[in-house]
């Protein structure tokens, strides 16, 4: 097996025509794992291009997760090696987005349930978090695919030109406006503010919303995200979590 990725709680490989992601057993529970199992196969089910899921099983101690490999380069590499077609790829990343938007499947877990768990989780002072509970209430439920980190280093091209989407373990059902703002926040954390501005700028005029239902999420989405505990990113999340007034 060829290494792909090696950190320090997850490993990948290529095997063939398949890929293995190991989980180290101290920092992922069976439970966790066997979650992104299940949803790769069920985000299969919607017919949407993701690569199949061919096995769970313990290796070394860890559980490691086999799905199909795709030969490709990812959208982030190409957008890099291309910057004249940074316009073309993201027309490309905005339609696959909405496309996932466009599927259902009912037994994936509920983007509210998720963050009220990670609100109630984050370092914030009881005050922020019960306006953020009381907004995040205040969503319109929808019941739409999400795809939870959609971000142009999960998406693969192959050598064909097809587009599939890969990293499926946060997952969930609910309102699409949280997972563009999710993206958003992932541009912006990436240093990539004016790149961040175009994206939702397109997926609005592409989606016909108004960026008001997203900038809604974008609170909510950040104190989600810290919860991870990432010093290099509290002063950008603070900034997006506290800066907004409560109706």
């Amino acid at each position: 097996m060829t290494t792909i990725v090696d950190r320090e709680n997850k490993k990948i490989y290529r095997d063939g025509d398949k890929l293995v992601k190991v989980f180290d057993e101290k920092a992922y529970t069976k439970a966790q794992v066997l979650n992104e199992a299940l949803n790769n196969a069920r985000v299969e089910e919607t017919g949407l291009k993701i690569p199949k899921l061919l096995d769970v099983r313990k290796v070394d101690g860890g559980w490691a997760i086999t799905r199909e490999y795709i030969e490709g380069k990812s959208l982030s590499e190409l957008m890099a090696e291309n910057p004249d077609k940074e316009d073309e790829y993201l027309e490309k990343f905005v339609a696959l987005q909405m496309e996932i938007h466009s599927k259902k499947c009912p037994m994936l877990n509920k983007i509210k349930e998720k963050m009220h768990a990670k609100i109630s989780a984050s370092s914030y002072e009881a005050t922020l978090r019960y306006d953020l509970h009381n907004r995040l209430e205040g969503m319109k439920a929808h019941s739409k695919v999400l795809h939870g980190d959609f971000c142009p280093s999960n998406v693969i091209v192959t050598p064909d030109g097809d587009y599939y989407v890969i990293d499926w373990a946060h997952a969930t059902q609910g309102n699409a406006s949280e997972d563009v703002a999710r993206t958003y926040l992932v541009f912006n954390l990436d240093g990539q503010k004016e790149l961040a501005e175009k994206y939702l700028n397109l997926f609005c005029k592409k989606a016909d919303i108004p960026k008001q239902l997203v900038q809604a999420w974008m609170p909510i989405v950040a104190c989600s995200e810290s919860v991870k505990n990432k010093p290099e990113e509290k002063a950008l999340l603070d900034s997006w979590v506290n800066v907004f007034d409560f109706q």
